[in-house]
């Protein structure tokens, strides 16, 4: 019997004759049992339901031969297991605009994944937001495709730089949560490859080497067994040769999903498994497809475990490192987005502070679901203030339970910060909290529940993803009635009030931004959170972060959302390129951030370069204070052969600006990016006219410079 261990150095010619052994020594049965994870619902019985307790077994491992298995983790704020390093939630990275930082958010999980056994991760997660009501809004960096992409692949690139797997999901129109099991997305040829695929193109095209499947349908098939997506798209129109695998529960509901070009089915074999393999024996399914799938599996777990790793170890002492934990707070710092200043910011150490709100004393770092991380600790709001200010029993001058209080408290101030926005509570991910109610599920799913029920423990089952009695999508866009009375008050007796914002995504806030004097998003920040919170309130940084979502002025301005969908159909339009196109307005565009000094740009210059357009700017810091600045290109489109947004982001990048000091920025933006999807000829087009270049601070008008330049 030979030994199949990999070793490190091998060549990707020393690899192709392995894996060529192993397929030959291995049964039906061990190859069909790479196809699927197992022992998970063992893992969760024994741990008591907790998620991320171990590494879970996700694929390949032939024990008989020494082929290794895959280990997954979740996600995407940290490692989902032990006392990870927790980061702000996706969303507030998105807000950051830093694929520099990304990337070294992304060595940190493949370190802490790899000194906690596992070798694949979940952490990818680049769903176009679509609409702010998404309950999983938080694991996904905002509303725009190459802005999702560039982020995405900055963050698997760093995963894999440590040689674990790194898996982008969930493939793909995955942005409703509680419907998620049932509802079928309709979708247009184009809508589809140039809204909500592209994204997953660029992380896939940047390394990226696992796919996983969403659980919903698309055009009247589920994801994971969806042939187009799988084979006509993934394979041969973008070339891509690593594996895909399902979701963690009920991705795949036929074994003809290896077919169509599911590799694995997680966590547990209940469509594979056996019933794989009497579909090979009985002629259903040729070997074939078995073969090519483990083929796809083995290649990257050799490629990846062969390679030389950057450490010389990966002992458990490297979890929640300290040089970790400061990329943390470094990324809380840079993902604040001020969104209003009246000029109170930043505060004077000196100032009497009073906080409020119930959620300023809270530990509340997102979704109690498959993304939770569990630091070793986790700095509130009210506690960094504390320490910042070296005040050991500050405690909360009033919150939602007595406004009127809180009111006669704010009065006496030089500033009230009141601290409002969602938990896990609000929104978050969504699974029935136990196996009941079958016979009230789509077609298909009862029998797999059932099928996963008799593999383990039911209760812990639905429970192991954070249960149906919290998250999911939002049904309200705005504050909850009690925190908007409890913000007018403060504001009524203190004009000085900063309102902090804590949440997943956009929050409405028509209704009471007049009454604040400064407004700060956080999203959830994070284990350090609340010390980068008090740098920020007293100006050791300035806030640097931009929205990466539009907020509107009112709920009817975003597109149509029902959360509990049987079938919904997704236009091109959503976001900032629909607020544009109906002129409706907006509360805060997409871009949008202020800092405690003033930039201007100057100097756009645009031409046609070789394959595309290049384009520099010039950003002068007019202040006294070194701040960040992030510049923003959009392209216009000449709009004549096909309707088209009338811009689209195509270019950015933060920049640290020196007081008085000018930085110029060069963009260049390849002919791939100007095109538009025929859908006649199934092939992209680039429609010769004119073409506006727009650079600036957001994607308003008045925040940009713009040039025309002919193609």
């Amino acid at each position: 019997m030979s030994d199949f261990t990999p070793r490190k150095g091998m060549t990707a010619a020393e690899i192709d004759v392995l894996i060529a052994d192993i397929l030959a020594a291995a049964t039906l049965e061990e190859k069909v049992g790479m196809m699927s994870g197992r022992g998970f619902l063992q893992a969760m019985q024994e741990d008591g339901g907790r998620w991320g307790a171990r590494p879970y077994r996700a694929g390949g491992g032939i024990e008989r031969l020494g082929v290794p298995a895959l280990y997954f983790t979740d996600g995407p704020r940290g490692v989902a297991r032990g006392n990870s390093t927790c980061f702000p939630c996706t969303m507030a990275r998105g807000a950051a605009w830093d694929r520099d930082l990304e990337r070294r958010i992304g060595e940190v999980m493949g370190i802490e994944a790899r000194a906690q056994g596992c070798t694949l991760s979940g952490a990818v997660c680049v769903n176009l937001l679509r609409h702010p009501g998404w309950g999983r809004a938080q694991e996904t960096y905002g509303e725009d495709p190459y802005h999702l992409g560039e982020l995405g692949a900055a963050l698997a690139q760093g995963i894999q730089t440590h040689n674990v797997v790194a898996t982008v999901k969930h493939y793909a129109l995955n942005s409703i949560e509680n419907a998620r099991f049932k509802v079928d997305v309709r979708v247009d040829g184009r809508t589809l490859r140039e809204v909500y695929l592209p994204h997953f193109k660029r992380i896939l095209d940047a390394g990226c080497a696992s796919v996983m499947t969403a659980y919903n349908k698309v055009n009247g098939e589920y994801c994971g067994q969806h042939r187009a997506l799988l084979t006509d798209i993934l394979r041969h129109e973008w070339g891509f040769d690593g594996f895909t695998h399902s979701d963690w529960m009920l991705g795949v509901y036929q074994p003809y999903g290896a077919a169509a070009g599911l590799d694995v089915e997680n966590p547990e074999p209940v469509h594979y498994g056996q019933k794989l393999i009497e579909a090979v024996n009985n002629g259903q399914i040729e070997p074939a497809v078995v073969d090519i799938a483990c083929r796809r599996i083995l290649q990257t777990i050799y490629r990846f475990a062969c390679s030389e790793d950057p450490l010389a170890g990966y002992g458990p002492d490297l979890v929640a490192h300290p040089a970790h934990i400061a990329i943390a707070r470094e990324a809380a710092e840079k993902s604040a987005v001020l969104l209003k200043n009246t000029g109170i910011l930043p505060l004077e150490k000196s100032a009497r502070i009073g906080v409020f709100g119930s959620l300023a004393a809270l530990e509340n770092t997102g979704d109690f679901g498959s993304s939770n991380v569990v630091p070793p600790h986790i700095t509130t709001a009210l506690k960094g203030l504390a320490d910042y200010l070296e005040v050991a029993d500050l405690a909360l001058a009033g919150d939602e339970a007595d406004p009127a209080g809180a009111a006669a408290s704010a009065a006496a101030l030089d500033a009230a910060i009141v601290v409002v926005g969602t938990t896990a509570e609000h929104e978050g991910e969504y699974i029935p909290g136990d196996m009941g109610g079958l016979d009230a599920l789509p077609e298909g799913m009862g029998e797999a529940m059932e099928a996963l029920a008799e593999a383990g423990d039911s209760k812990n089952a639905g429970a192991a993803f954070g249960g149906g009695d919290r998250g999911g999508d939002r049904e309200k866009l705005r504050l909850p009635g009690e925190q908007v009375a409890l913000i007018n008050a403060v504001a009524a007796a203190n004009p000085n009030t900063i309102v902090v914002i804590v949440s997943g995504s956009a929050i409405l806030s028509a209704d009471w931004a007049a009454q604040a004097g400064a407004i700060l998003q956080t999203f959830y920040s994070g284990m350090e959170g609340g010390t980068a919170l008090a740098r920020l309130l007293y100006g050791d940084i300035s806030p640097s972060g931009k929205l990466p979502f539009s907020v509107a002025q009112d709920e009817s301005d975003y597109p149509f959302f029902d959360r509990n969908a049987d079938t919904i159909e997704y236009g091109p339009w959503h976001g900032y390129t629909l607020m544009e196109r109906e002129q409706t307005g907006v509360q805060f565009c997409f871009g949008h951030g202020l800092s405690y000094t003033q930039f201007t740009y100057r100097g756009l210059k645009a031409r046609r370069a070789p394959g595309g357009i290049e384009a520099y700017i010039s950003i002068n810091n007019q202040g006294d204070r070194a701040a960040d600045e992030i510049a923003q290109l959009y392209m216009g489109f000449p709009g004549t052969a096909v309707e088209r947004p009338r811009k689209l982001l195509r270019g950015f990048q933060r920049v640290s600006v020196a007081p008085g000091g000018t930085e110029t920025i060069r963009f260049f933006v390849p002919d791939q990016d100007l095109t538009y999807w025929d859908e006649a000829s199934r092939g992209w087009r680039l429609e010769p006219g004119e073409y506006v270049v727009y650079a600036g601070g957001s994607s308003e008008d008045a925040d940009t410079r713009a040039v025309r330049i002919q193609l």
